[in-house]
């Protein structure tokens, strides 16, 4: 059988679209009015279901890589129970809409049709479970995120947001130690980013309270011009750096470095005004 794990965000979303214009369509065209809905409820089930049986079928294949992530079983585990079970209730509603095209000669189609509104309603609150189920497996837990494609970039990305989030939560917590570790993994993990080296710059400023290894660490960095934020957040640490050493005369140099390229930032303005008015 193919492997179609790569797809199951795809073919998920397309089950839910289908599914559930579909049950609206067959709950209006309970009511006599827009006639179209009726035979548009009954081709966008079946091609709903078709798609519910697909997206069970893929998110099957998918668990495969994501359960071996310790903590995650239990979650994969309600995802995937909620998975069947919609497909199954939409198996139902499929039959019912295959009995009523069946029926609709014989002028009996209306208690299939009725069973299939009903079970419709049912089927959307079983998709309801399982996308809620499915963004607390993706989002709470990084189910797949970074782990699907098996690239180790994809791998690398997620790592690096780990350490960062984490980081910011252990300052946030007054655990500078613990964030200035994180930040130190990350920078020699990730030694050709910019934006990482600039982060474990401020980790060595803010958490180890040493400026001058912050200050050797920036020096290091070459931030392309068109990283225009991360360009000026390594000339603003540049200049805490300097101040902190008592460097005064070379901060405000960097300060006004970083206001010839920034001529719009009041932030670094505000900052050279003050400098000036200490120094009076």
């Amino acid at each position: 059988m193919p492997d179609i794990s790569f797809y199951h965000p795809l073919i998920v979303h397309f089950a839910i679209g289908l599914v559930m214009v579909g049950v609206l369509f067959r709950w209006i065209s309970f009511s006599g009015r827009a006639l179209f809905t009726g035979p548009a409820a009954a081709a966008l089930i079946f091609l709903g279901t078709a798609a519910a049986v697909a997206a069970a079928w893929s998110g099957n294949a998918a668990h495969v890589a994501v359960e071996d992530i310790p903590g995650i079983a239990t979650a994969v585990r309600a995802h995937q129970t909620w998975g069947e079970r919609t497909r199954n209730i939409l198996l139902a509603v499929a039959l019912c809409e295959g009995l009523a095209l069946v029926l609709v000669r014989r002028g009996r189609a209306q208690p299939a049709l009725l069973a299939s509104g009903v079970l419709g309603l049912v089927s959307v609150f079983c998709i309801v479970q399982t996308g809620q189920r499915g963004g607390e497996l993706v989002y709470a837990h990084a189910g797949g995120v970074g782990i699907r494609s098996g690239d180790p970039a994809d791998v690398g990305r997620l790592l690096l947001a780990g350490l960062y989030h984490q980081a910011q939560l252990d300052e946030k917590a007054n655990r500078s130690a613990d964030a200035a570790i994180l930040m130190e993994i990350a920078a020699r993990r990730f030694p050709s980013d910019e934006a990482v080296q600039v982060l474990a710059a401020e980790s060595l400023l803010v958490d180890r309270h040493d400026p001058a290894a912050a200050l050797a660490a920036l020096s290091k960095v070459m931030v392309p011009t068109d990283e225009r934020r991360w360009r000026f957040r390594h000339g603003w640490l540049t200049a805490d750096a300097l101040d902190a050493l008592g460097q005064t005369a070379a901060a405000q140099a960097t300060l006004r470095n970083l206001l010839a390229e920034f001529p719009d930032s009041e932030r670094v303005r505000r900052r050279l005004e003050q400098a000036g008015r200490n120094a009076k």
